[in-house]
């Protein structure tokens, strides 16, 4: 500790550097990367013949490798402690001839313009810029102008440098303006050797003329797995692309030494386009026994199966982790963006990435396996890419579910891992009389889903209690017949395209407010329009509130599947302008005496919810609740009056008298929707 100086400044102190080498004596000191792990950049932009100059040299090995292994030997080591370049040249005056030692300040140089075709720099501008006092960036901008001057026109200044955010920006915004090609390069780390965390980048910034006017700045970057520089546009991206790396090298330096309380999340981006490839998270169970073959696994999840309870939220994944029995499970989703070959290609991709997330004690060459559904990656095609002012980006994207099963989905990209609106894809059947061909024989191609929709499912689980909540309406021994129904927030038309055909004297009024959804509705989800079907392109406040002041108590179920664009706040669902009194006593108007209103509820923050019950308590003295199991939502059924109030047992008897209802002669039903089995489980609230 005796080495470390009292103040970062005195790093700039001749008289620091004498005593800390006197006082470490014969042994060299390396402030970060080994000659091993930098000669792979070294050797790219230093040529046998080039004069190379190395600034503020310390008694680093550097120099004599490079010159031992014939990488260059026209070398002079120049420094401001005159205690190292004795040192240094006793060490090597009678076995490097060709190198010298020279007392010198690098601020203010003795040789000629234009003299070195390389100037290298190992830890010495770390080393100087401590701060951003005016005092140090004048210092600093004082050697760049001295490297500058010393460099012929295509030379390269290379700093060895861990990257602070205010060096590598003090460093490429100089050189950029006076027109210098700059490239970032990351090296390859040591391994179990490497002394920092931190990882170590060579800045290469290679001299041109500087060009009159404003010529476009060229910076790139080179991430360790690759050779292929990467063009960035400014400054800031450069600065945070390395942070970036910065943080995963922190990140698995930690997980690597003690198991994740939390789990972790992290993306991969393709090296071509920097968007995300791949999101992995790092999921640690406790309850497993470690033993030789257990320790650590990847899964692959199969393409669109990405927001599945299992797969989508971090209790599913825990599960998942503690059913695979490995103390450690990487599970890893693919995004729909991106193109992959297949299980193999992806292997052999993620491999060497996914080694560096390893648990702490994994045995040396432990094989690490591959796990997924079934075995394959799954099949996800992309139907449709559109935008609107109101929802922003949207896919429409058809996914093979477990089994044979194909499912049509909308996803909002501004919450990707949330499925807006979902559809059963119905198997194609031959017309009657017709023969399959021999082409009709052949498997289909798994990137060719069924596109007929299966109206007869409601795949989420919320939209069956929704439409459980029905049995609510009618006396005491009657189901509802002639139905007036009003559902505000529309997505794929599931929810209104159930009530309308199983209902089958139900007429249904559907508020959205988006006609981008209206057009995706029918051109992609089996939407119609008819006599007893009928969507209005309004903002569900102002209609409303419209239908309060002029038509009053005409709904006998009104029901709310509307999403929040506002993802600020804990409650995506519905916006919280729907749920404020005012507004719910207007909802309460428009309803009939004997009505429910269905509301779905996604709301994360307690408190909030707790608002939110208090409203709909205020306003609506009847309140059950129905949670769906393994998802946020809860369905909130809403009474004007109290007189209805039934036991969860009753409404199940109900349930089951409005399920046999709905089994009409024809119509298929999906044994799945145990409609009594979802209001025996609701809560009165």
């Amino acid at each position: 500790m005796e080495l470390l100086p009292r103040s970062p400044a005195e790093f700039g102190s001749a008289r620091y550097w004498d005593r800390f080498f006197r006082q470490r004596g014969q042994r060299p000191f390396e402030w970060y990367g080994a000659f091993p792990e930098l000669c792979p950049v070294l050797h790219k932009y230093v040529r046998p013949r080039d004069k190379v100059l190395v600034v503020g040299c310390g008694n680093s090995e550097l120099s004599e490798q490079m010159y031992d292994v014939g990488m260059c030997q026209d070398i002079v080591n120049i420094d401001v402690s005159d205690a190292v370049i004795r040192q240094m040249r006793e060490r090597s005056a009678s076995t490097r001839p060709r190198m010298s030692y020279l007392l010198m300040d690098m601020l203010q140089m003795d040789f000629p313009d234009a003299h070195f075709q390389v100037v290298l720099d190992k830890g010495t501008l770390d080393a100087l810029l401590t701060d951003e006092e005016e005092a140090t960036l004048t210092k600093v901008d004082q050697m760049f102008a001295e490297i500058s001057r010393v460099l012929q026109v295509g030379g390269r200044y290379l700093c060895v440098s861990l990257a602070q955010a205010h060096v590598l920006k003090k460093a490429v915004e100089y050189f950029s303006q006076e027109g210098w090609v700059v490239r970032v390069h990351q090296v390859a780390s040591g391994g179990d050797q490497q002394q920092f965390v931190l990882p170590v980048f060579v800045y290469v910034m290679t001299k041109f003329r500087k060009m009159p006017g404003s010529a476009a700045r060229i910076l790139e970057i080179c991430p360790e797995e690759q050779d292929k520089p990467m063009r960035v546009e400014s400054t800031e991206r450069l600065v945070a692309a390395v942070k970036d790396r910065q943080h995963y090298a922190l990140l698995c330096s930690q997980i690597s030494k003690t198991p994740c309380k939390e789990q972790v999340s992290l993306d991969l981006c393709d090296k071509e386009s920097g968007k995300p490839r791949y999101t992995l998270h790092v999921v640690d169970s406790p309850s497993v026994k470690p033993s030789r073959d257990n320790h650590f696994a990847i899964f692959i999840i199969p393409q669109g199966r990405e927001t599945e309870w299992l797969f989508g939220t971090e209790e599913g994944r825990r599960q998942l982790a503690a059913s695979a029995g490995f103390g450690r499970l990487l599970t890893v989703a693919l995004h729909r963006e991106q193109r992959y070959e297949g299980m193999a290609a992806i292997q052999a991709e993620l491999s060497g990435k996914v080694m560096e997330l390893a648990p702490p004690g994994l045995p040396a060459r432990q094989q690490v396996p591959f796990l997924s559904v079934g075995g394959d990656i799954g099949v996800r095609a992309v139907r449709h890419c559109g935008s609107s002012p109101l929802s922003g980006e949207f896919v429409v994207e058809d996914v093979k579910g477990d089994g044979t099963c194909y499912f049509r989905r909308l996803i909002f990209l501004q919450n990707r891992n949330v499925v807006q609106s979902e559809a059963r894809l119905l198997a194609p059947t031959p017309l009657p009389g017709q023969k399959k061909s021999r082409r009709d024989k052949k498997k289909p191609s798994p990137t060719e889903p069924p596109g007929a929709i299966d109206r007869s499912y409601l795949c989420c689980e919320h939209h069956k209690a929704m439409v459980a909540g029905l049995c609510l309406l009618g006396g005491p021994d009657a189901l509802p017949g002639e139905l007036a129904v009003l559902v505000v927030g529309l997505g794929g038309g599931s929810l209104p395209l159930f009530v309308h055909d199983y209902f089958s004297q139900a007429r249904v009024a559907v508020v959205e407010i988006d006609p981008s959804m209206l057009e995706v509705a029918m051109r992609w989800f089996g939407f119609s329009q008819g006599d007893r079907m009928q969507v209005h392109v309004s903002d569900g406040l102002d209609y409303v509130a419209k239908l309060a002041a002029e038509a009053p108590a005409q709904y006998d179920a009104i029901m709310f599947d509307v999403d929040s664009k506002d993802l600020t706040v804990g409650m995506s669902c519905p916006p919280s302008a729907f749920v404020e009194k005012p507004f719910l006593q207007k909802v309460k108007t428009i309803l009939k005496p004997e009505g429910v209103f269905v509301l779905n509820l996604v709301c994360r923050d307690a408190r909030l919810k707790e608002s939110v019950l208090a409203a709909l308590r205020a306003v609506f003295p009847l309140l059950y609740a129905r949670r769906i199991h393994g998802e946020v939502n809860e369905i909130l059924f809403c009474q004007p009056g109290p007189a209805g109030r039934r036991s969860p047992t009753e409404l199940g008897a109900r349930a089951r008298a409005l399920e046999r209802a709905l089994r009409q002669p024809g119509q298929p039903w999906d044994s799945s929707y145990a409609l009594a089995d979802v209001l025996q489980a609701v809560l009165v609230l």
